[in-house]
Formats: structure tokens, sequence, C-alpha cells
């Protein structure tokens, strides 16, 4: 009899301790569900932005016509962009863009002292900043979650139910350098 309840408790405890790890999975995997929802705000809010930047320097600028189509074409492919990684590298090429058309707007000191462009400015800085901490809250959480999935014994348990690792939001080569802008 005293082995029959050992042993339900053991089994209790086994099945209290493995959904435990399930639900931590879970938790995990839908924070970072969470954070690529917010970082994928914020672009939609930079990208908002964009249109009317590009505009506001269009009409002190209208010869730099390159430039405001890299922009434009820059935010085109990043509203297009599925997955961190094709999402990173889109952003990557935006950022590029939007420094060309910020150096494009330093050749005129009427356009800087606009008081629309110094808004819209300010404005894309802010959500650049919301855009940096939410990709570093998405990358903390997805270093959680897969930390818990490729560790021992809770490997075993997302192997068994289908959770898999998660592509961070990284910075390709090309983007942690100075940015050329030619005239």
């Amino acid at each position: 009899m005293v082995a029959v309840v050992i042993l339900l408790v053991v089994v209790v405890l086994l099945l209290l301790i493995v959904g435990g790890m399930y639900n931590g999975l879970v938790r995990l995997r839908n924070r970072v569900a969470a954070a690529w929802a917010q970082i994928d705000v914020q672009l939609r809010r930079r990208y908002d932005l964009i249109p009317n930047l590009v505009e506001t320097v269009k009409g002190y600028a209208s010869h730099e016509k390159g430039t405001f189509e890299a922009v434009t074409q820059a935010r085109a492919n990043a509203i297009s962009a599925q997955g961190p990684a094709e999402q990173a590298q889109a952003e990557n090429v935006i950022s590029g863009a939007l420094k060309s058309l910020f150096a494009v707007a330093e050749a005129y000191p009427d356009l800087k002292a606009n008081q629309n462009f110094l808004a819209l400015q300010e404005e894309l800085t802010a959500t650049e900043g919301r855009i940096a901490y939410a990709r570093q809250f998405y990358n903390d959480n997805v270093q959680k979650l897969n930390t818990k999935i490729q560790t021992v014994p809770t490997n075993i348990l997302a192997n068994m139910f289908g959770f898999t690792p998660h592509e961070y939001f990284e910075a390709d080569d090309t983007s942690r350098g100075p940015v050329k802008v030619e005239f």
C-alpha cells in the first residue's frame, strides 16, 4: 500500500514538473510572438512617417531624385519582408536610405529650419529608439526560448511538442559600418 502511494506521489510530481516545463515553453513562445508584434508596430509607424519625410525634402531638393527613389524602394521592400532575417536585411537597407535622405537635407539650410521637417525628423528619431528597444526585447525573449528548447530536460519536452528555435533579429555586416553618401 505504501509503495502505491509513493508511486502515485512520484507520478503526480512528474506530471506537475512536465506541465510546468510545457507551460514555461508556451509562455516564452508567446513572449517571442508578442515581441515580434511590437517590432511590427514600430516598423509600421516608421513606414508611415517616411512618405511625409520624403515629400518634405522633395520640396527643397527636387534634383535628388535617386535618393528619393532609393528611400521609397527600401520602404516598399521592408513592408513586404517576411521573417526576422529578411526583415532585418530590409531594415538595414531602409536605415541606409534614410541616412542618405538626411545627408541631402543637410545641404539645404532652409529645409533644416522647416518646422514640418524638424517635427518629422524628431518623430522618426523617437521611432528609431522604439524600434531598437523592441528589437532588443525580441532578441532577449528569443534567447530565453532557444536556451530553454536546447537544455536538458526541457529539450525532450520541446522536441515532443514541436517547439523550434526562433531567429534573432540581427543586423548584417554591411549595416554595421558607416554609410557612404555620394552626390
